[in-house]
């Protein structure tokens, strides 16, 4: 613990916290998700610790449910991103020829369209569900992913080791999960931290625009649109999910650092 600087334990402390309300939500949130036990925008008080929120439901329980759905959406979504990206990218890099340039144009044709923008035409026909998010997002979220992986992977791939195991005739998984991504899980590690962060944004701009979580499930983006017209009256509550986005996007970010510089600083060592 002594060599972990202070910086990544502050980042480690608040992204455990958050992950960790979020799988013992049942157990941590006082009331039901969309329970109404109050008035319209009560005050913090010691029945309700941050008040209520539009219409009577305690903020804190909607708080901690809405994390949930948003980590877990956000995780999922960030998952399917790399390990589609990283293996087409590793694929385009390690073939070459004409599955390179295919998969490239292909990514360079989705990255033309804006995100937000074809993620909301797509889901104008679609019904919004949490796997119809996560399919989207990720998909969406792997081309840039399949870029970094790509541009790494070609660098690696003219190493004396990746022609040496070519020439012993490995196949192309082995060369890919042997020889390619032990050697560039910094960069990737690194681009993950980046990449949950924006689907934690993403996810939230959505269900703010109403094509995201649908009620009465509950997550941050959700929280902040339901209660927006608070600001106005000076209560507090579209600001608190704001709050628990820039927390969880710093904390993933210090964690994410700490981690490059530490596989990079062992790289160097074992060098």
């Amino acid at each position: 613990m002594k060599n972990i600087p202070i910086s990544a334990l502050i980042g480690l402390f608040f992204t455990s916290l958050y992950f960790l309300m979020a799988i013992f939500a049942p157990l941590l949130a006082p009331y039901g998700m969309a329970e109404v036990v109050g008035d319209v925008w009560e005050p913090s008080s010691e029945q309700f610790l941050l008040g209520t929120d539009s219409i009577g439901r305690d903020l804190l329980s909607r708080m901690i449910y809405g994390g949930r759905t948003t980590i877990f959406i956000a995780t999922m979504a960030t998952i399917l991103s790399f390990v589609t990206g990283s293996v087409l990218g590793f694929i385009a890099a390690v073939s070459g020829g004409w599955i390179d340039q295919v998969l490239s144009r292909f990514v360079d044709l989705m990255m033309s369209i804006p995100s937000l923008i074809f993620a909301l035409v797509v889901l104008s026909v679609m019904p919004v569900t949490i796997p119809v998010l996560i399919i989207v997002m990720g998909l969406l979220d792997s081309t840039r992913v399949y870029r970094l992986a790509r541009a790494v992977a070609v660098d690696i791939t003219v190493m004396d080791y990746v022609e040496a195991a070519r020439l012993r005739g490995e196949k192309t998984a082995w060369i890919i999960f042997r020889e390619i991504l032990p050697n560039a899980l910094s960069p990737l590690v690194a681009e993950m931290g980046l990449r949950f962060i924006f689907a934690v944004l993403f996810v939230s701009t959505l269900s703010f625009l109403g094509l995201g979580v649908q009620p009465p499930q509950a997550d941050w983006g959700g929280i902040v649109k339901e209660n927006k017209e608070g600001i106005v009256y000076g209560i507090p509550a579209a600001l608190i999910p704001a709050f628990a986005i820039a927390t969880l996007a710093i904390s993933v970010n210090l964690v994410a650092d700490w981690v490059l510089n530490r596989t990079t600083s062992l790289k160097g060592g074992r060098g």
